[in-house]
């Protein structure tokens, strides 16, 4: 048992018997002594728990200080059950000779049987019977557990036989798991002592390999339901993968299958090794620190360490801020690399347990249907391949990538005990790094059709990748503190490997029609394969990641054995890996000058099809919502138009388009005479025409010819998109000064998000404005009574509108509290190159309910007219992009009124802040030149 220091500081049994013996003696019934005996409990209780706090918080930087808390927790209630116990047994059933079937055992099962309790565990409780329940018993049972739940302790209890005990342990690998780690506190002995007996010869003794084999399949399961991964931004520190619960796995398999009790009996064997065990240590006492540092922050038994946590759990820990990086950052990595050495605990102990305890059957080759006893010299052993002796990789360091080039070939998993023997071998990489050899076969993995990034990620969390490219080696558990992206750096760049296979697979040909097809065209699958490999190689130094990660591109591609123009390709795309998403979704791509620009810097078709299948891989890897058919259409419109011009076929003017426009048309309004439709397109611009697609435009004839006939002031229309996963809601009212600042506010009321927007005034002075919206949870804004409602305010708004928009002030300015944790520097862009007819306005800050209605109200009161507005939000940033002119028409160029401007607009982003990013500090740019885009938002 762990040694306790002080115990009588956190509770003095003789001190709490001689208060409980007190009271039996006052009363006239000891077995209903009324309120006294739980107050008298509960000020132990407390007393005990606020010496624990004073103990962990006094030394919660220390390496022990959870862990330590935590045997002190089990100590509190050992002592408060033993003596509870003896009031109940002694004084309030006293029983002077009991028979045997009246022997009771209180035994501690589960976490509380290991002696490890958090502030707000659950307390898990056996009383063990000889037999069936007896009356006597039934009486003790129920008054300890009364005063149990009437102190608000979380008791899960069962009362059972020890023939109950191995029946149900027998049937059930949860209850077998739980009676693994029961532990004696208080009652008979004798009886206990005969559980452990049974229970080791009937439950354990000859079963080793089912019940490693089924907490193998459970702790998959539960990775499953938490992620997959162990790289999360908001990890379960207790379920999630490389959590406390598979530290706890380890010591399950070693008593059960070795009859270890410690992980020290491991080391006492032979099967771990010392540093091993002392990394187990390690990881179990800084979760332990972790986990109370929640429980004590949070009030209850929480165990993810989210967004809002970590920048109070960082400072408390004493992570500072240095060199560049937060302290928060500091934290989490550190998590996560103890996350990844817990896999590697995992492979070591389950290495060490097959070798000597589970059964080893050949490998059985499908396709030839014989077995196999080794693979390109490497032996099978339990079906994976293997090494034939320890030294195996200090002799041939070359096998320390080829045997995975073999396992990806054959699809064979490698040994536990090969994956330990390279953990420890890694000096060795060096060896090999500058071999060619070496690198035409990491390359032939890396472009293999067979599952690259399943090989890469064993090859990461063996250490070997992080190793032979030192620069994926800085970026492993490299955190991305922004509530945008779901995994550190390497997990979101194995992920983005694992999307590219399975778009040339053709699996997302539904979420990603265009990527899919052109990825079939593309010519250098290597270029593309290491583009999304090194596209974020850079993430986490000082500067502009895609720049400095093109450097390293242009360094590593000729060692991997690519070619000049091979680099050439690789460096470009991990330069603007960022290109065509940062215009797709930030610029006007109605606007001709966008797509020349665009153009101009992706040069040719070949780059543009890898520029294309990168970016929407990047895309899909940042998280599990971060893909929708919105931004799919946006790309494939931008990959289409950029083609077209590049293969010669925008070389009309503006005007011919848009007649080849309405003559499209009539096929959207068959029952229309050439009449009708020379009417209605004399009441649009020819970028009216250009703005929408026939469908659209189509719908908009309908909606203003039915609008004219009834004389309606006002006409909205929704047309919900569920492949683009937004709903498109057009408004046709006459056009007034303020009016799409109106309609956002409107929408910002009704909680709908806007994507993109097109404002429109037709010739006949009405508007027609076009927003595209989205719910919460970035699907499409579909509601049946959700649109009514949106339909009556904006009539509402339009009707009182100060009255009316007054009502957002009422609303919680940030949908999630937790986004005040990430700091966001202001910055208004201003862009007069980046369109012919517009000034372009980039506005960065921070996301709040409002703000695209805010910035539209400053901007009217400047009196310039808004003709398109493109928003997008990254975790907690908006980008709000607006394509202005003046109110003659014109761009502004006038240096006083771009001082004006950018002023307005940084008081209105300031607004959003609460501190942590004053207006002063905001970075005002007075172009946005097509060089590399920046990574702000990604």
């Amino acid at each position: 048992m762990f040694e306790i220091d002080n115990q009588r500081a956190i509770l003095d049994r003789r001190a709490l018997m001689a208060e409980l013996n007190a009271l039996a003696e006052r009363v006239s019934d000891p077995s209903n002594p009324g309120p006294e005996l739980v107050e008298i409990l509960k000020r132990h209780l407390q007393a005990g728990r606020d010496q624990i706090q004073r103990r962990f918080l006094g030394n919660s930087r220390g390496a022990q200080a959870g862990l330590t808390s935590a045997h002190e927790a089990s100590f509190l209630v050992d002592q408060l059950l033993r003596g509870l116990f003896d009031f109940t047994t002694q004084r309030a059933f006293p029983l002077g000779n009991p028979t045997v079937a009246e022997r009771l055992t209180l035994i501690a099962v589960g976490g509380y049987g290991r002696g490890e309790l958090a502030p707000y565990s659950d307390i898990d409780l056996l009383f063990l019977l000889p037999y069936k329940m007896a009356p006597y018993c039934e009486q003790v049972v129920e008054f300890m557990l009364y005063r149990l739940w009437d102190l608000g302790l979380k008791v899960g209890q069962a009362a059972r036989s020890v023939e109950e005990c191995m029946r149900q342990a027998d049937s059930d690998l949860t209850i077998r798991t739980n009676l693994l780690e029961a532990r004696y506190i208080w009652g008979d002995q004798g009886l206990y002592d005969e559980f452990q007996k049974r229970f080791a010869k009937q439950i354990v003794k000859g079963h080793a390999e089912p019940f490693y084999q089924g907490k193998l399949a459970e702790r998959n399961a539960r990775h499953h339901k938490h992620g997959g991964s162990r790289y999360t931004l908001e990890p379960n520190i207790k379920e999630g993968k490389g959590g406390l619960r598979d530290l706890q796995t380890l010591l399950w398999l070693a008593r059960f299958c070795c009859g270890a009790s410690s992980m020290q009996d491991l080391v006492k064997s032979g099967m771990l090794t010392a540093a091993e065990r002392a990394t187990f240590d390690k990881a179990l006492n800084f979760y332990w620190t972790l986990r109370y540092h929640l429980h004590y922050l949070t009030g209850r038994g929480e165990e993810r360490l989210t967004f809002d946590l970590q920048p109070e759990i960082a400072r408390r820990l004493g992570y500072t801020d240095h060199a560049g990086t937060k302290g928060v950052e500091r934290l989490m990595k550190h998590y996560f690399l103890i996350a990844k050495s817990v896999g590697g605990l995992t492979r070591y102990v389950c290495a060490a347990i097959e070798a000597q305890f589970i059964k080893k059957p050949m490998l059985r080759l499908p396709a030839l249907g014989i077995l196999k006893k080794e693979l390109g010299g490497f032996p099978i052993e339990g079906g994976r391949l293997t090494i034939p002796r320890a030294d195996h990789f200090s002799q041939h360091p070359g096998d320390l990538l080829r045997i995975f080039a073999v396992s990806q070939r054959h699809d064979v998993e490698i040994h536990p005990t090969a994956m330990t023997a390279m953990s420890h071998s890694l000096r060795l990489v060096d060896r090999i790094r500058d071999d060619p050899a070496a690198n035409a076969l990491f390359l032939d993995m890396l472009t293999s059709e067979k599952g690259p990034e399943q090989t890469l990620r064993r090859l990461s969390e063996v250490g070997v990748l992080g190793r032979f490219i030192p620069d994926f080696g800085r970026v492993v558990a490299q955190m991305q503190y922004d509530m945008y992206h779901s995994y550190t750096v390497d997990e979101h760049t194995l992920f983005a490997i694992g999307i590219l296979t399975r778009i040339e697979s053709g699996e997302l040909k539904d979420e990603a029609p265009i990527a899919s097809q052109v990825v079939k065209e593309v010519i250098s699958r290597r270029v593309l394969y290491l583009a999304v490999l090194l596209h974020d190689i850079a993430k986490g130094r000082a500067g502009d990641h895609s720049l400095l990660g093109g450097d390293v591109a242009e360094k590593l591609c000729p060692r991997l054995g690519l070619t000049a123009e091979e680099t050439e390709q690789v460096a470009w795309l991990v330069r603007y890996h960022l290109l065509m998403s940062n215009t797709a979704f930030r610029r006007d791509i109605d606007d001709p000058k966008t797509i020349a620009d665009f153009v101009d810097l992706v040069q040719s078709p070949e780059r543009l099809r890898l520029l294309l299948v990168l970016t929407v891989s990047d895309i899909r890897a940042v998280g599990p919502k971060t893909w929708n058919g919105w931004k799919a259409q946006l790309l494939r419109e931008l990959y289409t138009r950029a083609f077209n011009q590049m293969m010669g076929g925008l070389n009309t003017t503006e005007e011919d388009r848009a007649a080849s426009v309405i003559s499209l048309l009539k096929q959207e309004l068959p029952d229309w005479s050439d009449d009708d439709i020379a009417s209605h397109a004399a009441r649009g611009h020819s970028a009216y025409w250009l703005a929408f697609p026939p469908a659209a435009l189509g719908r908009h004839a309908r909606m203003i010819r039915a609008a004219e006939m009834e004389e309606r002031p006002l006409s909205v229309e929704f047309n919900v998109d569920r492949w683009r996963a937004m709903t498109e809601v057009t408004i046709y009212t006459p056009d007034r000064q303020g009016l799409f600042s109106q309609l956002a506010g409107a929408m910002a009321l009704c909680g709908a998000n806007i994507v993109d927007a097109r404002i429109v005034t037709l010739r006949n002075g009405k508007a027609i404005d076009t927003f595209f919206v989205q719910d919460g949870e970035g699907g499409p804004f579909d509601r049946p009574a959700r649109l009514a409602r949106l339909s009556s305010t904006i009539t509402r708004v339009l009707e009182a509108p100060d009255q009316t928009l007054a009502q957002l002030q009422d609303l919680p300015p940030l949908a999630n509290p937790a986004a005040l944790n990430f700091p966001v520097i202001p910055r208004v862009l201003i862009d007069n190159k980046a369109s012919a007819t517009h000034t372009v306005v980039e506005v960065n800050g921070r996301d709040r309910r409002g703000l695209l209605y805010y910035l539209t109200a400053a901007l009217t009161k400047l009196n310039l007219q808004i003709s398109s507005a493109k928003v997008s939000t990254f975790g907690h940033r908006a980008i709000d992009v607006f394509y202005v002119k003046d109110h003659f028409g014109l761009k502004i160029e006038s240096d006083q009124r771009l001082k004006a401007l950018r002023s307005t607009l940084m008081t209105v982003l300031a607004e959003a802040e609460t501190g942590d990013a004053a207006p002063s500090r905001a970075v005002m740019v007075d172009s946005w030149p097509p060089v590399a885009p920046s990574s702000a938002a990604q």
